[in-house]
């Protein structure tokens, strides 16, 4: 009873000095709990949301969590007391096998803050294991001849529990020739002996039976017990004797099964079975008995299992030396594990995330890591990387903690994921080293904005074309993904001639096609631009413009307009005169049209459709010009009548048909005569023309002189403002005048007033004829002349159109490309040949240079020396032989102006006309002359 109350004692003071220890280690800020083993599963350990500062509620809403590595988890969180709890029943004696203290440390994870706190928690040791011994009995061999106090030994009782709760003595039975005595060990252990107390006499007892039991200091006390059987045998008064009394050996872990370790040896000088030794491990414990074995008969110990130095560092067992008279003897081995490098660092990912938006800050946090390693010394040395080429690092943090963060800003249109390799590296020999993989998505943020293949584009498309007919797409590409990708399309709002340029062209917000919602028209306008916007779905949106310039193509769609010969308003026909003594080739007129087309559909040229007398008048095929075939004979008729087709040279071409009436005589009065007579055989009697006639042409006269003064105050306005548009400095500064042909210079030059009056003695055959005024209203109509377009003569037409590269496929135009023969190269009038069956230019701005020559020409035919005929009240006849008047003030463009196909300039073609012979020509006009001054 009094031992009892010794044992409760000191069991008292020990758990007192753990209380104070543990009150003391939590002082100096360490977070330590104890709890006894064998407790309950949600037994209360600590407090631990107090002890970490945090209210129970934040353990969730922070995510504080235990970090499991790998083994089975011991403890939990309680989120509603904020308690630290036991996951399930604890044994110490399983965790911490025979170690006197059992701490087990835990990692406690705050993930919102990535902050981790050691926990150190105590299992204390209760009594929940009695002494026991491995063996159910023990039998001694005994000579009868022993003398009293002859030691044996005894086998060791085994309790897992510490301290107080561990085996503290051994009781014997007791028994006339037998008491129990502890002998100290090397570990300081107290080994059990029988000690012979008397003689013994095989043959009044030759077995003995004891009990051995062994008890703990628990509370209450727990025993265990074994039964001894004493064999009393016959006289062997020698007994083995090892070479060693103890037995040491270091050993690597990594042996492999069937490796000897090392031999014991042991001599007995008896005889016979006396004198056989066989070797025994006695006091074994059950880990070394899975490992190791003994060959009874040699003494080689033997590796059986497998070492494993970070279980078991160090062995202790006794071997038994036994002969066959039943003596035995004991020694020790000792056998240390040496730590190889056999286990590779261990990585677990203790937090990560799968995706990082691009453009975030370097610095950010990808994972948490823990790196560890089961060796020890250098072995256990780990060092952590990964390689320098991806934009991450490695921080450490916490004890072997790391953070994987971002080493600079991310970019997801160059690199979209990461696939990040983690090496863990140990200093052993040789090293062992472990990789794990994080992958890693980046992200998008819109930080692309839509961009076009090329930096503009050029479309052409033909006028007349169908409403809502698509006629191009544009397409915009952005580097970002999803909705920040998407790119819709739009139009920059403009307007084109006073009207929205919505309402001409169209653009499909999704893809990009531009439609035509009218038909466009050449002669209206020839090209416009467009801006087209392409804006992607991000927040905030990124948007990029690009420019369309939409070039009109010209179609044959206008019939060639013929400006002279003017039909009169009254619906007579006008009259061209050609003498009888005209020389073939003699300039008889000039048809003059223009086409609203332009390029090849502008082109026209000139044939006789039919004529009154067949190869009497021939037509110039590119210039128009009314020419005599052969001379003319008395026999011709006096009235001859063409017909004159205009045609272009579109696809399908367009024509036009003017029909002539040439007056054939040598003189006025003989043309005059003959038609005189006809009007008197029609009016025999009409006494009182010649003073009507007078009254008109004093009439006349006067509205004659009101035109010019009201002409010349046109020209001077016009002057002016040519004058006020060189002093703008606009783009028409420094060209000459003669580049540029008017609708006002045209009209001037083909309007001619004149006057003729022929007076007999007979006032019956006096006449007054009064000519009209032959106004160009063929050349612009009404409604043309308001909207005041001029035509304009560059002498570098290609300015126009720009030339586009094919390369960006845009699309290309059309073939332009035209060349003059040699032939028919513009030139003075004695470098031209006259061919008249010349290439026409199928360029479609030369062409307008063209028409606005062919404008030019037709100045000649309104010019004093021409044959143009006049109006209807003098039936065409030319101004030619009487009175004219000459606009002196017009400026005279026939000197730069030259026709692709003529054989002179306009001013060499007047020359002729008038009877002179051009500079450099070989024609004799001197009968044409004389003609003239007539």
């Amino acid at each position: 009873m009094g031992n009892r109350l010794l044992f409760l004692d000191r069991s008292g003071l020990i758990l007192l000095y753990i209380f104070l220890r543990t009150l003391q280690e939590s002082g100096a800020g360490h977070i330590q709990y104890s709890v006894p083993e064998e407790t309950d599963k949600g037994f209360f350990v600590g407090n631990i949301s107090k002890d970490l500062g945090l209210e129970p509620w934040e353990l969730a809403e922070r995510r504080v969590r235990i970090i499991s590595r790998g083994r089975m988890q011991l403890f939990a969180l309680d989120p509603r007391s904020g308690s630290l709890i036991t996951a399930g029943r604890l044994d110490r004696e399983e965790l911490c096998e025979t170690l006197s203290s059992c701490f087990l440390n835990i990692e406690i994870l705050v993930e919102d803050t990535l902050k981790i706190y050691g926990v150190e928690v105590e299992i204390m040791d209760v009594n929940d294991n009695a002494p026991s011994f491995q063996e159910a009995e023990i039998e001694i061999k005994v000579s009868e001849h022993a003398t009293p106090g002859s030691r044996f030994p005894l086998p060791n009782a085994r309790d897992p529990d510490v301290g107080m709760n561990s085996l503290q003595r051994y009781q014997l039975n007791p028994n006339s020739y037998f008491y129990l005595q502890m002998r100290g060990g090397m570990d300081g252990a107290k080994n059990p002996e029988l000690v012979l107390e008397g003689s013994l006499d095989r043959e009044k007892e030759a077995a003995h039976h004891l009990l051995l039991t062994a008890f703990d200091g628990g509370d209450p006390i727990q025993q265990g017990a074994v039964a001894i059987r004493v064999v009393v045998l016959d006289v062997n008064d020698h007994i083995p004797k090892f070479t060693q009394s103890v037995y040491q050996v270091s050993i690597p872990e990594n042996l492999s099964s069937g490796t000897r370790v090392l031999m014991v040896n042991a001599t007995d000088p008896d005889e016979g079975i006396n004198g056989e030794v066989v070797f025994s491990f006695r006091n074994m414990e059950s880990k070394a008995s899975e490992i190791f074995q003994l060959d009874s008969q040699t003494g080689e110990v033997l590796i059986r299992g497998s070492l494993d130095f970070e279980k078991s560092r160090f062995y202790e067992m006794e071997i038994q030396g036994q002969d066959g008279g039943g003596l035995s003897t004991t020694a020790k081995i000792l056998i240390t594990v040496v730590d190889v490098n056999d286990n590779a660092p261990e990585i677990t990912i203790t937090s990560s995330t799968n995706s990082v938006l691009e453009n975030s800050p370097p610095g950010t946090v990808i994972a948490l890591l823990n790196v560890q390693d089961q060796d020890s010394g250098e072995n256990g040395q780990v060092s952590c990387f990964i390689p320098n080429s991806l934009p991450f690092k490695l921080e450490k943090t916490y004890g072997n903690y790391y953070k994987l963060i971002t080493n600079r800003v991310l970019d997801r249109e160059q690199v979209h994921s990461y696939n990040i390799t983690l090496i863990a590296t140990d200093q052993g020999h040789p090293p062992l080293s472990t990789e794990t993989h994080i992958s890693l998505n980046v992200a998008d943020d819109n930080d692309n904005p839509p961009t076009f293949a090329d930096s503009s584009y050029s479309v052409y498309i033909p006028e007349n074309n169908p409403r809502g007919a698509s006629f191009f797409s544009v397409m915009a590409l952005d580097l970002d993904s999803n909705e920040n990708s998407r790119v819709t399309y739009s139009l920059v709002e403009d307007t084109l001639q006073g009207a929205p340029l919505s309402s001409y062209v169209s653009i499909n917000s999704d893809t990009g096609t531009l439609y035509a919602l009218r038909s466009f028209d050449y002669e209206q306008f020839r090209d416009l631009q467009v801006w087209v916007t392409a804006l992607d779905g991000g927040n905030p949106p990124l948007s990029s413009n690009v420019s369309v310039s939409i070039f009109v193509l010209d179609q044959n769609d206008n019939v060639p307009e013929i400006l002279h010969p003017t039909l009169p308003t009254d619906g007579s026909t006008g009259v061209e005169l050609a003498p009888r003594s005209a020389e073939p080739g003699y300039l008889v007129t000039k048809v003059v049209a223009v086409d609203r087309d332009s390029g090849q559909n502008a082109w026209l040229s000139y044939r006789l459709l039919k004529a009154s007398e067949p190869g009497l008048f021939a037509v110039g095929l590119h210039t128009g010009e009314v020419r005599t075939a052969r001379a003319l004979l008395d026999r011709d008729a006096l009235k001859q009548s063409l017909v004159v087709v205009v045609q272009d040279h579109g696809q399908p071409p367009l024509s036009a048909t003017v029909t002539l009436t040439v007056a054939v005589a040598d003189s006025i009065p003989d043309v005059l005569a003959d038609l005189s007579s006809f009007e008197s055989s029609a009016n025999p009697h009409d006494s009182g023309l010649t003073l009507y006639l007078v009254v008109a042409v004093a009439v006349v006269s006067c509205v004659f002189l009101a035109f010019v003064i009201v002409l010349l105050a046109l020209r001077l306005r016009h002057w002016h403002a040519t004058r006020l548009l060189q002093a703008s400095g606009g783009s028409l500064v420094g060209m000459p005048t003669s580049h540029f042909v008017g609708v006002d210079g045209v009209q001037a030059f083909l309007q001619t007033y004149s006057q003729e009056v022929s007076l007999t003695a007979d006032s019956r055959r006096s006449h007054v004829i009064f000519p009209q005024p032959n106004y160009a209203d063929m050349l612009i109509s009404h409604d043309s002349c308001e909207k005041s377009e001029p035509l304009l003569i560059a002498e570098d037409s290609a300015a126009g159109l720009g030339k586009f590269d094919s390369k960006n496929n845009q699309q290309a135009p059309p073939n332009t490309d035209w060349r003059f023969s040699q032939a028919q190269r513009p030139g003075t009038s004695g470098s031209q040949n006259g061919d008249e069956t010349g290439t026409w230019p199928n360029n479609q701005f030369d062409t307008e240079m063209l028409q606005a020559m062919i404008l030019a020409s037709a100045s000649e035919a309104a010019d004093g020396g021409s044959t143009l005929g006049g109006g209807a009240g003098t039936m065409g006849l030319s101004a030619r032989y009487g009175p004219q008047f000459t606009l002196q003030h017009v400026p005279d463009y026939r000197q730069n102006v030259y026709i692709p196909g003529s054989n002179a300039t306009l001013t060499n073609a007047a020359g002729k006309r008038d009877g002179k012979a051009p500079t450099g020509g070989n024609g004799n006009k001197k009968k044409s002359g004389k003609k003239e001054k007539k």
